[in-house]
């Protein structure tokens, strides 16, 4: 069906703009008019060249979807209709790749599927766990009320994955320039130096001959090196998306001296929250916890979840087999015991949650503070390194002409 950009003027004087489709451009006039607005301009919209290739497509983000959560909770909350509403943040929506999904949402709700069956159709935007609490508000008629926490919890959660991507991007970053730099020298600066010791005849400094050598073959397998790195690359990546590798991988970020007590205190954070969220929601425990190890990011604690998930099926707490791992201090289950005593639970885990994410906070700051000075130590050791060697045959010569 074809779209029209339009621009038009509220009753109230302000100008809009946005799009429609329809069938035509008369039909596309009545429909506006139907909204009470005065059309400016209405023409079809340009036809996108690369609508088919995927990959040159906007990727639909966290922003956008907690946009779209918020306005459709409040649009709710007001007494528009389902497919009102969606049509509506169609519309606004500018991400061209989130506008055609809600579309296609809206066309499934006017075809008789459930909200969440619709949104269930689009896995890479709507994770399970948005789809089971979308459901869980249409059973319970607090569908605004869900959205209010869906949108609440994946902003606390794209905060908690924003600290811990800044804490990792700093020293990548940092080594990165470092192997740059120490690159150039050893392939352009060093040969320089070399052909001006040539002319010296005396044998140069172990430092200095070990730089050298250092030079030549790196200059000379430069090609095969960057071919290994990224083949290297490839090879993890690949051995990762394996159900082995993934285990290993995964296992190991844990065991991390420095990253790994960080990892632990996001993975708590992370079930807490999500599991809090769904249970105050009304999802069934068992089913709470299905899709917080499907949403947990790590292999080794969704084994543990899953763990949990049988053992309250068999009639034990949540707090007995939490406290037999390795992941989850004494506190945590502790807490957690006395939230399920109490009859609190979800109140108490959104309280672990806000706690562990203060903690991630302090330990990305203390990581941060630490990772400086090494980095900086690294940097200006191995380039200063590389400075003196070259020089230390001139201080030779010096001293012998002294």
């Amino acid at each position: 069906m074809p779209v029209y950009k339009w621009v038009a003027v509220t009753r109230k004087g302000r100008t809009i703009k946005g799009e429609i489709e329809a069938a035509d451009e008369k039909i596309a006039a009545m429909q506006l008019k139907r909204r009470n607005l005065t059309i400016k301009k209405l023409k079809p919209k340009p036809k996108d060249l690369f609508e088919n290739v995927s990959f040159l497509q906007p990727k639909v983000t966290r922003k956008d979807i907690v946009i779209f959560t918020r306005q459709f909770s409040t649009m709710i909350d007001a007494g528009l209709p389902l497919v009102q509403g969606l049509t509506i943040l169609a519309e606004q929506t500018e991400n061209r790749t989130f506008k055609k999904i809600l579309k296609q949402v809206t066309k499934d709700v006017e075809g008789g599927s459930t909200l969440a069956e619709a949104l269930k159709k689009h896995p890479d935007v709507f994770d399970d766990l948005f789809v089971n609490l979308v459901a869980a508000g249409e059973m319970g008629g607090i569908l605004d009320t869900i959205l209010q926490r869906l949108a609440a919890y994946i902003e606390k959660a794209e905060k908690l994955r924003a600290r811990i991507k800044g804490a990792m991007t700093y020293p990548a970053v940092v080594m990165g320039i470092a192997i740059i730099v120490i690159t150039i020298i050893l392939v352009f600066v060093i040969p320089v130096f070399e052909d001006m010791f040539k002319g010296v005849g005396s044998a140069l400094p172990a430092p200095t001959q070990f730089v050298v050598n250092l030079s030549r073959f790196v200059k000379s397998k430069i090609h095969y090196i960057i071919v290994a790195f990224i083949l290297l690359v490839w090879a993890f990546r690949y051995y990762r998306k394996t159900e082995k590798g993934r285990r290993h991988t995964d296992a190991l970020a844990l065991k991390l001296p420095v990253f790994g007590p960080l990892l632990k205190k996001v993975a708590v954070a992370r079930f807490t929250r999500t599991l809090g969220t769904m249970i105050s929601s009304g999802v069934p425990i068992l089913d709470a916890l299905d899709v917080t190890a499907k949403t947990s990011g790590n292999v080794v604690l969704e084994e543990v979840i899953q763990e949990v998930r049988g053992s309250i099926a068999e009639g034990q707490t949540i707090a007995e087999p939490l406290a037999e791992t390795d992941i989850f201090p004494a506190m945590v289950t502790q807490m957690i015991s006395v939230g399920e005593a109490t009859g609190a639970l979800d109140a108490m885990l959104e309280k672990i949650a806000d706690f562990y994410d203060d903690e991630v906070d302090t330990a990305v700051e203390a990581l941060t503070s630490m990772l400086e000075p090494m980095l900086m130590v690294f940097l200006g050791g191995s380039i200063g390194g590389l400075v003196i060697a070259m020089y230390l045959p001139i201080f030779k010569m010096a001293a012998a002409f002294g």
